[in-house]
């Protein structure tokens, strides 16, 4: 399923015009990204959570000369579902 799919279904689901329910879509996506690029966790009750990880920088090898490298710190998103998400998933 993609963005397209997804406003399908809420346009379907709840009597909106596909239009309207890509702008809705949209805006939850981009309200997510951008409480995630403050730092902040993400928590939709029934859903899951969004949480921002910190990576420190590490040492790396490249593998094809083997060489030593530097791999920068960094910030990931990362998912847990709920309880009832991860139910669902398993009958």
């Amino acid at each position: 399923m993609n963005n397209s799919d997804l406003a399908d279904t809420l346009a379907a689901a709840n009597g909106l015009t596909k239009a309207e329910a890509r702008k809705l879509v949209d805006g939850t996506f981009a309200a997510i990204a951008d409480a995630a690029a403050k730092g902040e966790e993400i928590s939709l009750n029934g859903f899951g959570k969004f949480k921002v990880k910190d990576t420190p920088a590490r040492e790396g090898r490249n593998p094809s000369t083997g060489a030593t490298i530097q791999i920068a710190a960094s910030r990931k998103l990362s998912f847990a579902p709920a309880k009832a998400v991860k139910d669902k998933l398993n009958g």
